[in-house]
């Protein structure tokens, strides 16, 4: 007979579950504004591996609370992730969110130059980023796709002149040119970023940095 341990608020459910996280991480060298990050992720993802496979560049938590604070837009490659971010947290700080994969323009713009539509999103997206000139560089925000992950790389390579990104979240999965793209990002010389060492990742883990660094936001504003 089914008993009635698993009725449990919702608070409840995420405290028993942070209580066992901390149980079962073990030891770790992560200070504890990074920690409460990287065990969002494994709350959102069941994956250990996190602890050890998480790549925080220094100063990227600090980049993206001041970037959320600034209101600056963030852009997702997905409607999923787009979805997993919570907005109440973020409407605190008046910042624009946007996944441009199904925009008009980035239809169009994939279809005329043969590419992906993640590629284009990012061609797109960077037209509502500004310039050196006015710099309103974006959170960009990677759990599915890693051809728009190289695009943007690709891009802010060839001209200086695109304003820089705030924080790069680069956390695509799958198994084609996923891991590739994050050793592109750790390598690409952006001061700030968020990724891992691995295949894995994905649009919640993505959303779910992105959440975990508007609480810590909220905590400082």
């Amino acid at each position: 007979m089914i008993n009635d341990d698993w009725k449990l608020k919702p608070a409840e459910i995420e405290a028993k579950s942070f209580s066992t996280i901390e149980n079962e991480a073990g030891p770790h060298d992560w200070d504890p504004r990074s920690w409460q990050l990287v065990r969002r992720l494994i709350h959102t993802s069941a994956d250990f591996d996190y602890v050890r496979d998480l790549v925080i560049s220094p100063g990227a938590i600090d980049a993206g609370i001041k970037a959320l604070h600034d209101g600056s837009i963030v852009l997702t490659d997905t409607n999923m992730a787009l979805s997993g971010i919570n907005l109440r947290r973020l409407g605190d700080f008046g910042n624009t969110m946007a996944c441009l994969v199904d925009d008009v323009r980035v239809i169009n713009l994939a279809a005329s130059e043969g590419v992906t539509r993640s590629m284009a999103a990012v061609d797109i997206g960077l037209t509502l980023t500004g310039h050196q000139s006015r710099p309103e560089g974006a959170i960009w925000v990677f759990g599915n796709a890693p051809t728009g992950l190289f695009r943007l790389l690709e891009r802010l390579e060839k001209d200086p002149s695109l304003a820089r990104p705030r924080l790069v979240v680069g956390l695509p999965v799958g198994f084609v040119n996923a891991f590739e793209a994050k050793v592109a990002l750790m390598d690409s010389g952006l001061p700030h970023f968020i990724t891992n060492r691995s295949r894995k990742g994905g649009s919640n883990v993505a959303a779910a940095t992105i959440n975990a660094i508007s609480a810590l936001a909220r905590d400082r504003s």
